[in-house]
């Protein structure tokens, strides 16, 4: 029996690591975020990078006030735009 409404994703975010050029997020498969593409990760609190939610399409970062597509991750050259404050 198959259903015919579609659930929310099932899929889990996760920074798995902080490293000194970029951070290291887990969904699907692992992607680097370079600080050269955020560069506001680079001066935030752990906490608040670790503390990352996914709706199925899009990363937040409520603590840091960031939404990114899963998309600019898994196709960064069709996102070329670099954030800036």
């Amino acid at each position: 029996m198959k259903s015919s409404v579609l659930g929310k994703s099932t899929s889990v975010a996760e920074v798995t690591g902080i490293f000194r050029t970029g951070i290291m997020i887990h969904v699907d498969r692992e992607y680097f975020l370079p600080y050269e593409r955020c560069p506001k990760f680079k001066t935030a609190k752990a906490e608040d990078v670790f503390s990352v939610e996914f709706d199925g399409e899009d990363l937040h970062w409520p603590a840091l006030d960031i939404d990114m597509e899963l998309e600019s991750l898994r196709h960064p050259e069709r996102f070329p735009l670099v954030w800036h404050e």
